[in-house]
């Protein structure tokens, strides 16, 4: 795997990257699953390393899959740090910006504890986020909500 990313990560960033050997019925060897942030990235690689004998003995073969089949599970959200992290990688250090316009606590307010002196076993917090992106090399400013929720337990022995 790490002959894998260093190969393809100067195409750039790289989503994940998994290495399987081959079922028995194939042979011997292995192959590989390199995901990419940006499509375009992805292309270059295909072109540039196709046919080439990167760090083995023989050739490589790259596709670029279009279709995801046999993934059901959920694809989990970015992370903070990781968002930042691309943004700084294709829009440049200062050529991005961003303003939390508000961050308000909204636990309750869907009618979960309605009845009075009724209390939930299982308390949950959620929490109301507005943040505005600005591009200003391109003129762009654009603004999203997002709800976030977590577990708060049942608050016995917690501070």
């Amino acid at each position: 795997q790490r002959s894998l990313f260093s190969a393809f990560s100067r195409f750039g960033l790289l989503y994940s990257v998994r290495a399987h050997s081959n079922a028995a019925v194939a042979g011997p060897g292995c192959y590989g699953i390199i995901k990419f942030y940006s499509a375009g990235d992805a292309s270059r690689a295909q072109r540039a390393c196709n046919g080439q004998r990167l760090f083995q003995k023989s050739p490589l073969k790259v596709c670029v899959c279009t279709k995801q089949r046999g993934f059901q599970r959920q694809v989990p959200a970015l992370s903070s740090n990781k968002c930042q992290e691309l943004a700084n990688h294709y829009l440049g250090f200062n050529g991005w910006s961003s303003r939390l316009i508000t961050l308000q606590n909204v636990s309750g307010f869907d009618g979960e504890n309605e009845e009075v002196g009724k209390t939930s076993q299982k308390r949950s917090l959620k929490f109301l986020c507005a943040l505005e992106v600005t591009l200003p090399n391109h003129g762009v400013r654009t603004r999203g909500v997002a709800l976030g929720e977590a577990d708060a337990g049942n608050g016995e022995g917690r501070l």
